[in-house]
């Protein structure tokens, strides 16, 4: 078998059950994380049926946490944005949060214990999950800590809360994200790189210094 070129392929063959349709309306660039930050996060808020006169929760504004915090007030919930991170409010708000609360304060955390329909934890960094567990809902889990997470038994049986996860969509709800993408106007946030940044952009990644994706433009392969 000769050398293959995977995503950096000019021209590939694959089968059509496996080929997505994206619209013209969208732009391509900001397209490309729908199909993994995306479907991610789409997927199990339609699993857990989120929608109108309900109250949920995102943990984290990173490039997974910004994509939910779009589909959630898209679909019409009242979502809270929590972070680490005050200075993070301000593009929480931009990106449709109603509310935006600093996990490290403990008075802002306790205003909303026993209040939440869903919460949706996008932190892959690792992080305390019984300082959500304690709020109420199911809590959904798709950020990926590289740590074995602790769960404090009392804070799920004590109150019968939920604790869940979820991973990527399949072929079928990704093409039905994008439509919903396409008649909503949803895309990621991203920065478009050309391939020499790449170390640099890895970098920054680390540095946690990206709005919300970086996206590589192949022309300059």
């Amino acid at each position: 078998m000769g050398v293959t070129y995977g995503g950096y392929s000019k021209a590939i063959v694959v089968d059509e059950a496996f080929v997505l349709r994206v619209s013209e309306k969208l732009n391509l660039a900001a397209v490309a994380p729908l199909l993994c930050a995306g479907i991610t996060t789409y997927s199990p808020l339609r699993q857990w049926k989120v929608g109108k006169g309900q109250k949920v929760g995102i943990v984290g504004l990173g490039g997974l946490g910004h994509m939910a915090v779009k589909f959630a007030r898209a679909f019409g919930a009242h979502v809270v944005l929590f972070t680490t991170s005050a200075e993070k409010g301000a593009d929480a708000i931009r990106l449709g949060a109603h509310e935006v609360v600093v996990s490290k304060d403990p008075g802002e955390m306790n205003k909303h214990l026993n209040t939440f329909d869903f919460i949706l934890d996008a932190v892959s960094a690792d992080h305390d999950i019984n300082t959500y567990l304690k709020l109420d809902g199911t809590l959904t889990l798709v950020g990926l800590p590289e740590k074995p997470i602790g769960i404090a038994a009392f804070n799920l049986v004590g109150q019968r809360r939920r604790f869940a996860g979820s991973n990527i969509g399949g072929i079928a709800e990704t093409q039905e994200m994008l439509d919903y993408c396409a008649t909503r106007g949803i895309v990621s946030d991203v920065e478009v790189i050309a391939i020499e940044q790449v170390n640099e952009a890895y970098e920054r990644m680390l540095k946690g210094q990206v709005k919300y994706r970086f996206v590589i433009d192949m022309d300059s392969l």
